[in-house]
């Protein structure tokens, strides 16, 4: 059983691997694509809000996919469609094979993103002791590789097309042979028949304030995906290169904080490890408000990785806790809090930007993030008065059970 839930876990951070590398090749070439297929400025917000909104529709499906499904089953082809979704972005010559792209993209990466994240938190459970923030880690890793290969499409004026056929060929194989070691025990069925109804509701009012943070997470997410090159480059002034730097920037030190959170998790508890989170996520936004120039602006969004890597996961595996016998459920409709978060996000700063100024907008994600703290109790584990009666472990004392692997 040790070498099944290495293996699945191994397989399960390859996933969340490569799904970085596809969203980061995805938003950090938005200016490339807009130009490729003649995208106006007005028309732009509509297609980035289209994903989150078609990804929300993807996930909810995941969540009535899995009553009859294992989730690895879900991952296991959702994962090839968003692949080849983003290679058809590349591909594509006319606006709407772009719409059938970017559609076929968001509604595979609901479900990719809802059913990983069901694996993560089921073999989290397995293992007895805070692992989440590794898988996504993984994804902070991937999004590192795919914003530098994005940069070198950027340097060398290289066609989409040709930046992501390669990295869709290394991917796509390597991502069906590592689905076979996807490990869906332990996992806990959603509450199914006349229950159901009744437990949705109790999820749903005990799970609002985790929804709340991973929407102000994303927000803020979104805020530094979608406008951090556009910032750098028309607020700050630096050079289009360089406006590919900060995605690549964040991630880094997104990917530093995640790997280091686990142990951060079992030493201070989930409370702890929130709070400062959001404490250095709105330090980061009030420098990048702030910055005289591109280099500040640059120190801004390294603290926004250290600061908003730990919410996501943490949020994930605060849902699993407290609902353990619902989990697939819980986590399938926190992960429909991540679009609304990044549909609200995208625009809400673009419409500020114009109206007013992006450095303004900037100020918007610092307070929301900083509401975070108001709701940092939730991540404290309770008696589970919603799941099945059981006294759940506390928090900081998630790492200390006997599957020490």
């Amino acid at each position: 059983m040790t070498r099944v839930l290495r293996r699945g876990r191994a397989s399960l951070a390859f996933g969340f691997f490569a799904q970085g590398v596809a969203f980061a090749l995805l938003v950090t070439r938005i200016p490339a694509i807009q130009d490729r297929y003649g995208v106006s400025d007005a028309l732009l917000p509509a297609f980035l809000a289209a994903v989150p909104v078609l990804a929300g529709v993807g996930s909810v499906a995941t969540e009535r996919l899995v009553k009859r499904v294992p989730p690895s089953s879900v991952l296991r082809w959702s994962q090839p469609v968003v692949l080849l979704a983003l290679f058809g972005v590349g591909a594509g010559e006319r606006m709407v094979e772009l719409a059938v792209a970017l559609a076929a993209f968001g509604l595979a990466v609901g479900a990719l993103d809802a059913s990983m994240n069901m694996l993560g938190v089921s073999l989290q459970r397995s293992y007895g002791r805070s692992i989440m923030l590794g898988f996504h880690a993984a994804y902070s890793l991937g999004g590192i590789v795919g914003a530098s290969l994005a940069w070198v499409g950027a340097h060398w004026e290289l066609a989409l097309v040709v930046s992501y056929m390669p990295v869709v060929g290394v991917l796509l194989p390597a991502a069906l042979v590592g689905s076979r070691w996807y490990v869906d025990g332990g996992r806990a069925k959603a509450v199914d028949g006349e229950g159901a109804g009744e437990a949705g509701g109790v999820v749903f009012r005990a799970l609002l304030p985790l929804c709340l943070v991973m929407t102000f997470a994303y927000i803020g997410d979104a805020t530094v995906s979608n406008w951090s090159a556009k910032y750098l480059q028309d607020v700050l002034g630096s050079s289009e290169q360089m406006a590919t730097v900060p995605y690549n920037v964040y991630m880094i030190t997104t990917l530093v904080g995640r790997a280091l959170g686990d142990f951060g998790v079992r030493r201070f508890g989930a409370v702890g490890v929130v709070r400062g989170g959001a404490v250095v996520a709105a330090v980061g936004f009030a420098v990048v408000a702030g910055a005289p120039g591109a280099w500040t602006g640059m120190v801004g969004f390294t603290l926004l990785g250290l600061g908003l890597c730990v919410l996501v996961p943490q949020t994930f595996a605060a849902g699993g806790r407290l609902f353990p016998g619902a989990s697939d459920a819980a986590v399938a409709r926190l992960n429909v809090f991540n679009y609304v978060g990044f549909l609200i996000g995208s625009p809400l700063v673009g419409a500020l930007g114009d109206a007013w100024s992006y450095r303004g907008a900037m100020l918007v994600p610092l307070v929301l993030v900083l509401v975070t703290l108001v709701y940092a109790r939730s991540f404290a584990a309770q008696p589970d008065r919603y799941g099945g009666g059981h006294e759940r472990p506390r928090t900081a004392d998630v790492g200390r059970g006997s599957n020490e692997l």
